[in-house]
């Protein structure tokens, strides 16, 4: 990105994306007071900051996971990074996909798979210095990767951990329970008995350390165990 005024770099272009007023303001201010930063736009909503985006073309979004009421902070993510809202006919940039930069307070492995799996280009806490949401800003609008150390360290971890060997029949019982079946429902699914679902579910359970359905589900989920 070049400034064709006097052949620098030009200012990174970025929307920010947050329902609470207050956070958001906060956060405006201090990008204003950021070199080589310049704010677009501001969002409340997933559905408000997809549409500033098709007309604005910033080249990056900061944005929250948990946006209230309408889409989340990850399916806009998603949206925006597949393009899969139409380009506004008055969008000043080229139509090109901006990069997403997640800034959130959540840090759970769920929270962290779901959002780069949607195409986040980066993953930062709010409790980061601001010279460190400035850098990674810079590393976004590059395409580069900028994770917070808490961050990084959960996904290396994760990448070390050896998946739960689950069996055939298991994954197969894990799938119909994803599909949110009852345990008489995946009985007649799988043609087996109901007793034989509750056995399985049991040594799910236990290998995927949860004690819950929907538990079970979240980890398969987050280990990449269904398809």
């Amino acid at each position: 990105m070049t400034d064709p005024a006097d052949g620098g770099p030009a200012p990174v272009r970025i929307l920010v994306c947050d329902d609470h007023v207050v956070v958001r303001a906060g956060l405006l201010a201090l990008l204003d007071s950021a070199p080589g930063i310049e704010v677009v736009g501001e969002a409340g909503t997933g559905e408000e900051a997809l549409a500033l985006a098709a007309r604005l073309a910033p080249d990056v979004v900061l944005m929250d996971l948990q946006l209230g009421a309408g889409i989340d902070g990850v399916e806009t993510t998603r949206r925006l990074t597949t393009g899969t809202t139409a380009p506004d006919t008055t969008a000043t940039g080229t139509g090109r996909a901006p990069h997403v930069l997640v800034l959130t307070t959540y840090d759970t492995d769920a929270d962290i798979t779901r959002a780069i799996e949607a195409g986040a280009t980066g993953y930062l806490l709010k409790a980061e210095r601001p010279e460190e949401l400035f850098a990674a800003i810079h590393a976004a609008a590059q395409g580069r990767t900028a994770l917070s150390g808490p961050v990084a360290g959960r996904v290396m971890a994760n990448l070390r951990k050896p998946r739960p060997a689950l069996t055939d029949r298991e994954r197969d019982i894990l799938a119909q329970l994803a599909t949110g079946l009852g345990n008489r429902e995946i009985a007649r699914a799988l043609f087996i008995s109901e007793a034989t679902v509750k056995t399985h579910l049991r040594r799910i359970y236990d290998k995927l350390g949860v004690d819950t359905r929907a538990g079970a589900v979240a980890v398969a989920k987050e280990q990449r165990l269904l398809p």
